[in-house]
């Protein structure tokens, strides 16, 4: 096993978590389910080529019908701190030390401790991150109450496709949720379980009950190692593809000793038609920004799924995150205007059933909680079966109609541009237009506009083709407006390098399954991991705060 030396300034931290220990630790779970990650990306790719080959679509499966048709098994129950979600803290990226106390400081029920979407994995982050955790758990920020009364972690690893680069185990990099995961857990699950505050995780981009299988197999054996009872992890998986959404009830009962319920994502799981079927012209999503929300047909047919299948089995069912922005200033029309957006948004959400859902301002934590105050009765609304739904594979694949406006091809190419001018700059989330965005809006940004050209969509505005020179000039004109902002040369040409990055993606002949192991592999990326100040981040960040 070989780690790479730990970045400058983080010696301490460096040593702390790669411990004799801790390294015996990871080297035996990364090669013991080495083979088994490989495979399940393996199975990934055999099941696209299939879909393509064949034009088959996803349809419940006929193999595990009698776990679906079984009505009398249940996960288990979850522990007391967990029984009431009804908000929690999204995209916290916990080396932002100063972010990650406010919300341990919070009236929050839990926080998502996010390694994969609002969070960029460079060393520096991870070892940050993860060190912050242990400190957390450890009762070592000052000013924050005791791990058994302060909001509760959901500690959320890397998903399966992506890698550490700087730790290898028998010659091949690790596996980057194995790397999060067991440090995560060698270091905290102890005395997360000795609280009655977990270990709980949120597990992202599960495909399959397959790979919902190996999460349950990784606990079992974890478990045994660390000395805990079969049972103490919890995980809430997020439903972020259309493969996994017919699936539901197999990845809950593959997980249901160590289920904490499922989750929605509209952005990812959005994206993930375009990932699967964008090749097929009948599967052309249109404009988010104009006609793709929660209130569509094959969107809400998700939704109403997921909360109908995990009340029945007993678990708990979680809504997305409002990404809104509070304005700094109350009692304003632009603040009663926000706040009003979100709570719309989020009451169809409670309507639907769920038991929770995710803010990423501080600032909506209370107004929200009231929200489930006045229209919910009691922790969680388990009690709503919703015996009224019936989804079918169709509404599950229906298309909203629309088209492309300009406005959303823009806003699409900026999304894409600055998301990864953020993962240059070491950051996995952004602020733009009074909202935070990270890598699930940068997904679907670049899905739609690779889609977009691929089958050389019209605007509605005038007509125009969407082409390769339409994008490239739309985001010459972008990166041209935002440079000014920038304050220095370094700064400016990073964002142009973002820019060019941006259209190697969308012109792509075959898609890039994810924009995340895209960037995370290019050199491009890797090489500007030291390359910036953090005196030059902050006051570059702080620029486009007051900007944007």
């Amino acid at each position: 096993m070989e780690v790479l030396p730990p970045p400058s300034g983080l010696e301490a931290q460096h040593a702390a978590l790669f411990t004799t220990g801790s390294l015996n630790f990871l080297h035996e779970l990364i090669s013991t389910f080495d083979k088994d990650v490989d495979q399940i990306l393996q199975l990934r790719m055999s099941r696209k080529a299939h879909s393509d080959l064949s034009g088959e679509l996803p349809h419940f499966l006929e193999k595990t019908a009698p776990i679906r048709a079984d009505p009398a098994w249940r996960v288990l129950p979850v522990p007391s701190r967990l029984q009431k979600r009804h908000v929690d803290i999204g995209d916290m990226a916990p080396c932002d030390a100063l972010r990650f106390i406010k919300a341990l400081q919070s009236s929050a029920q839990g926080i998502q401790v996010d390694f994969d979407d609002g969070n960029c994995p460079t060393f520096r982050n991870q070892i940050t991150g993860i060190y912050n955790v242990i400190q957390a758990v450890n009762n070592q920020f000052p000013g924050v109450p005791h791990i058994s009364q302060a909001p509760v972690l959901m500690l959320r690893p890397r998903a399966w496709n992506m890698v550490e680069h700087n730790v290898m185990v028998e010659g091949k990099e690790a596996p980057g949720p194995l790397f999060d995961f067991g440090l995560l857990m060698f270091h905290c699950g102890k005395m997360l379980f000795q609280h009655k505050s977990g270990p709980f995780f949120y597990l992202s981009k599960v495909e399959s009950f397959i790979e919902a299988r190996l999460w349950n197999r990784i606990f079992v054996w974890t478990q045994e190692k660390l000395g805990l009872p079969l049972g103490s992890i919890k995980a809430t998986v997020l439903i972020e593809n259309v493969f996994a959404a017919f699936e539901m009830e197999e990845i809950l009962y593959e997980l249901r000793e160590h289920s904490a319920g499922l989750n929605c994502g509209i952005w990812d799981y959005s994206a993930s038609f375009v990932n699967k079927f964008g090749h097929r012209e009948d599967f052309l999503l249109p404009d988010r920004s104009k006609y793709v929300n929660m209130e569509k047909h094959f969107l809400r047919s998700y939704m109403d799924l997921l909360v109908q299948t995990c009340h029945r089995r007993g678990a708990l069912a979680t809504g997305g995150m409002a990404a809104l922005m509070l304005p700094g200033r109350l009692h304003t029309d632009s603040y009663t205007r926000v706040l009003a957006s979100v709570k719309r948004q989020k009451m169809l959400e409670i309507s639907a059933g769920v038991d929770g859902f995710m803010v990423y301002d501080l600032n909506l934590i209370k107004p929200m909680q009231e929200l489930f105050q006045v229209h919910t009765d009691g922790d969680n609304q388990l009690h709503r079966l919703r015996e009224d739904v019936s989804v079918t594979p169709k509404d599950l694949l229906s298309m909203p109609l629309g088209g492309v406006t300009l406005y959303g091809l823009k806003y699409n190419i900026a999304v894409g541009v600055l998301f990864i001018n953020a993962w240059l700059s070491g950051k996995g989330h952004f602020f733009f237009r009074g909202q935070v965005e990270d890598s699930a809006t940068a997904e679907i940004s670049r899905s739609q506009v690779w889609q977009w050209i691929r089958h050389q969509a019209r605007l509605e505005d005038d007509s125009r083709v969407v082409n390769r020179q339409l994008v490239a000039d739309l985001t010459e004109e972008l990166t041209s407006d935002l440079s000014v902002r920038c304050l220095s040369a370094w700064t400016r040409q990073r964002l142009y390098t973002a820019a060019d990055m941006f259209l190697e993606i969308v012109l792509k002949r075959h898609y890039p399954e994810f924009i995340t192991s895209y960037l995370n592999q290019d050199h491009t990326f890797l090489s500007y991991q030291d390359q910036h100040t953090e005196e030059e981040e902050a006051l570059e960040t702080n620029k486009q705060q007051s900007k944007l």
